[in-house]
């Protein structure tokens, strides 16, 4: 691997980092972020030098927090902007919301279709 590209754990650390420094427009404390994904300041420390590794689901519950899918802690499958923008848009809706997003973007797209003939 080149020593210019950083490892998985170390692109999740930055991650982890950036968000906390720039998500929601405001830096957040180590302190408060470990509040609120019910952890330590001392983990998520950890967690921002790549010394501890997230579990997928402390990565779910960071996710949950700053608002954004849990495919941006893993950079090569991270998913096109679309997609990552529909993914954000749909993170907290229940089943029942979720199927009428689904269902509507099918009608859009039939309703393309049939323009296009």
């Amino acid at each position: 691997m080149d020593a210019q590209v950083p490892g998985i754990y170390e692109q999740i650390a930055n991650k982890i980092r950036e968000l906390r420094t720039t998500a929601k427009g405001q830096t957040i404390s180590q302190e408060a972020l470990a509040q609120a994904v019910n952890t330590t300041a001392n983990t998520i420390s950890r967690w921002e030098t790549a010394t501890y590794k997230p579990s997928i689901s402390d990565s779910e519950g960071l996710a949950r927090f700053f608002g954004v899918p849990i495919t941006v802690f893993f950079p090569e499958a991270h998913p096109k902007p679309r997609t990552n923008a529909l993914l954000s848009a749909t993170a907290d809706l229940d089943d029942k919301d979720l199927e009428e997003v689904t269902l509507y973007a099918q009608f859009r797209r039939t309703r393309r279709k049939r323009r296009k003939r």
